[in-house]
């Protein structure tokens, strides 16, 4: 939309697109605008329920990262749970890289925990890298506190996707367990039971959490 891209070039900052060009290796950089987060979630509340925003969601594929940012945005303010499983399903095929899938956080999907977990294995069981990424990134959002089940952890470590993204988000997602399930996460490093890449990247991020004790990370550093 015309419009919206008129708008988000004039959030433009050349600095931070620059920045982001850096952090981004799978982003062509003449797609980056280098529009900030606090100025793409205000344009998000902004553009909220309005018929602009409903025309934009739909007019896949985006060609500048910024937008594609954006519609992650709208997507995490939608309340109505059919509205943004819809959604989800429209745009995760175009879900490019690790921030665009990192911002996708629909608070909505709690609120259903049964069918969201349903949706989460079938996200996970995609071939498509950032669909297996944010089913487990809801996966660690959700399901690791009053909704936990050991069985969650299970379905984690059973996957050996090679994509690094892939990967990063199974150590990330470790790393969080331990945090907060750390009796039910423990084994999973005393008996080696993830890839050895994967295994030592869940524990330097565990130890870089300010979450883990100091001598649990002790521990952990005797498991690499």
């Amino acid at each position: 939309m015309e419009l919206i891209l008129e708008k988000l070039q004039e959030l433009s900052d050349s600095g931070y697109r620059d920045f982001q060009a850096k952090l981004l290796p799978t982003v062509a950089k003449d797609t980056i605008i280098g529009v900030r987060t606090p100025a793409l979630r205000a344009l998000a509340k902004e553009l909220k329920g309005t018929e602009l925003a409903a025309s934009f969601m739909h007019e896949l594929p985006h060609q500048y990262f910024d937008e594609n940012q954006l519609q992650a945005f709208l997507i995490n303010d939608l309340k109505d749970y059919d509205r943004c499983l819809q959604e989800l399903e429209h745009f995760l095929p175009f879900v490019d890289n690790w921030a665009t899938c990192d911002q996708l956080s629909p608070k909505i999907l709690k609120k259903q925990p049964k069918a969201t977990l349903e949706n989460i294995k079938r996200w996970m069981g995609s071939e498509h890298t950032y669909t297996i990424r944010f089913g487990m990134e809801m996966l660690m959002s959700f399901y690791l506190d009053d909704l936990f089940h050991p069985e969650y952890l299970a379905w984690v470590a059973a996957d050996r996707n090679e994509e690094y993204y892939v990967k990063m988000m199974v150590a990330w997602f470790f790393a969080t367990a331990l945090a907060k399930q750390y009796e039910a996460t423990l084994p999973y490093l005393e008996k080696r039971l993830l890839p050895e890449w994967t295994h030592r990247k869940t524990i330097q991020k565990a130890c870089e959490s300010y979450r883990i004790t100091k001598e649990q990370k002790v521990y952990l550093r005797t498991l690499k």
